[in-house]
């Protein structure tokens, strides 16, 4: 499982390494290929192993072909998604649409979210998690009915 917070640095290139903890994980499970692909709904990108990516890909193909939301998903995830292999350093290679989608320059961070991980600019990453009061209280109360906490 992927969990923390690490920050590391993008080069020009776009070039990133994975953090060791995530590397162990895929290790682990000795599977060092990876799909990222731009996250739906925040300026991101969601980092899959390839037997996470091959699991959604499955579920994804049961889905009707002529439902347009659907059609929408697999053109804006799937279609946009790349493979990307771990070199000997440890790194993977951003390519350049997918930096420019998630605003990666110089200081990236990695966010373990269990089975995947995301890869944010540091930045936004700082942004996207500030909340205002109203926000919190209505986040802690449907965190609280999901969970059932």
């Amino acid at each position: 499982m992927f969990r923390g917070h690490y920050e590391h640095a993008i080069d020009a290139k776009g070039r990133t390494s994975i953090p060791a903890r995530f590397r162990d994980v895929l290790a682990a499970e000795n599977d060092f290929r990876l799909v990222v692909t731009p996250a739906l709904f925040d300026p991101c990108l969601h980092v899959y192993p390839m037997k996470a990516w091959e699991e959604l890909e499955t579920k994804i193909g049961a889905l009707s072909q002529f439902d347009a939301n659907v059609v929408a998903f697999r053109r804006k995830y799937l279609s946009a998604a790349v493979d990307a292999e771990i070199d000997k350093a440890g790194r993977i290679l951003i390519p350049p649409n997918l930096r420019e989608y998630a605003d990666l320059e110089k200081e990236v961070l990695w966010a373990g979210m269990g089975k995947t991980a995301e890869l944010w600019s540091r930045a936004r990453w700082k942004n996207a998690q500030q909340m205002s009061e109203a926000d919190l209280q209505q986040f802690k109360a449907a965190l609280s009915e999901q969970l059932r906490l």
